[in-house]
């Protein structure tokens, strides 16, 4: 089947740039449908109509057209999320839209697997990308003007993303035979030296794929567990949940763990970081934490110490969210300290929290055969750290 480029876009309002992309595509020798995702009852030309999307949606697409727009793009998104993965000449995707047309895109693209070229186009690409963006590799363009209508901007940035398209579409990377299985693990600058001994020990072995704990490093991680991609998971840096407890800028979300518990991944975690909260530049720290100790990371990030209470809050938090997994786990604990800033004569040095947060895991952690609480007396960064992390990981491999 010929591939094409899907040009997903509300084509009784975005005609003319939708044909623009097109045109630019074809210059370059790259076949494209025009996939049109309007709420409307319009009928406007395109390679595939909205009804036809719409009528994927799982009560018909009388949930689409129902005359509510908000009602209405919330279930073309539903609609076109269930329309595209299932396209075989899907070779890449060019999505456009202000708030509304993003709103339905974006979805069906983050359901796309990773590699595949995607490309979205929006008036809202300049804000907070994240809800957008997801766990995916979406390329977000910000159009500068508003689409409506083609102009001298509007041109530029669209022929731009047409032109980044085909560039894509003709370099296509293609993925080599699987032959070491990957596993998952989370950073920090101030855990990257026990990551980066763990890696050594593990390469030889594992194909080791590393994310930055900022939120959305551990979705990243997660959802390619729940994909299959990953088999295993040394989660050392754990510190997601302090600004999930404490309001930070890089939480995790309530449902960290769950993916990890329902696949039954082999799971090797720490305290990486668990010994700050994350904020912005150090006048947007809430007014309640002045009293706190801080270190400046850089000029748009500042760290604060966790407290006993807050450390207690996460023992407990992770310890329920590991009583749910089935699969094999085990959860060290370096004695010595959390990071980098967590060891004697370093402004985050403070064991009774670490060991408050200690012994509100063993608390609530409830182990068995399969679930272990390992303390070792090592601070998070020694290599020998890292090499009993890594080493339980490899024995629970040959094990499972």
């Amino acid at each position: 089947m010929t591939p094409h480029v899907y040009l997903l876009g509300t084509a009784d309002t975005k005609s003319d740039e939708l044909i623009y992309l097109r045109s630019v595509l074809a210059e370059n020798g790259v076949q494209t449908l025009i996939v049109d995702v309007s709420t409307s009852r319009l009928s406007v030309p395109a390679d595939i109509s909205a009804q036809t999307v719409a009528a994927c949606h799982p009560d018909g697409a009388a949930a689409v057209f129902c005359g509510d727009r908000g009602r209405a793009i919330t279930a073309m998104s539903e609609a076109l999320e269930r329309f595209l993965p299932g396209r075989t000449d899907l070779a890449g995707v060019i999505g456009i839209g202000g708030s509304g047309g993003t709103a339905i895109v974006a979805p069906a693209l983050q359901a796309l697997p990773i590699g595949l070229p995607k490309i979205l186009i929006s008036t809202v690409a300049s804000g907070n990308i994240e809800p957008y963006v997801g766990e995916s590799d979406i390329a977000m363009i910000y159009s500068v003007v508003d689409l409506q209508g083609l102009n001298r901007i509007s041109r530029a940035v669209l022929a731009n993303a047409a032109n980044a398209m085909a560039g894509m579409i003709r370099h296509r990377y293609t993925l080599p035979p699987e032959s070491r299985p990957a596993i998952g693990i989370t950073m920090f600058g101030v855990t990257t030296p026990c990551v980066t001994e763990a890696i050594r020990v593990l390469a030889h072995d594992f194909e080791c794929l590393v994310f930055h704990a900022t939120g959305s490093g551990g979705k990243s991680m997660e959802h390619l567990v729940a994909q299959g991609v990953i088999r295993g998971v040394l989660d050392i840096t754990t510190t997601e949940f302090c600004d999930f407890v404490a309001g930070g800028i890089f939480p995790c979300e309530a449902t960290r763990l769950d993916i990890i518990a329902r696949t039954k991944v082999p799971y090797v975690g720490s305290c990486g970081g668990l010994d700050m909260v994350n904020f912005g530049a150090i006048e947007t720290v809430p007014e309640r934490y002045r009293d706190r100790v801080f270190v400046r990371h850089n000029p748009f990030i500042t760290l604060m110490r966790t407290t006993p209470e807050e450390c207690r809050q996460m023992g407990r938090l992770i310890g329920e969210r590991l009583n749910r997994c089935d699969g094999p786990v085990r959860f060290f604990y370096p004695e010595e300290g959390f990071s980098q800033l967590d060891c004697p004569d370093h402004p985050f040095y403070d064991l009774e929290a670490d060991e408050a947060f200690r012994d509100a895991l063993l608390a609530t952690l409830q182990q068995t055969a399969d679930r272990h609480f390992i303390s070792l007396p090592l601070a998070m960064n020694d290599p020998a750290f890292a090499q009993a992390m890594a080493g339980e990981l490899i024995q629970l491999f040959k094990e499972n």
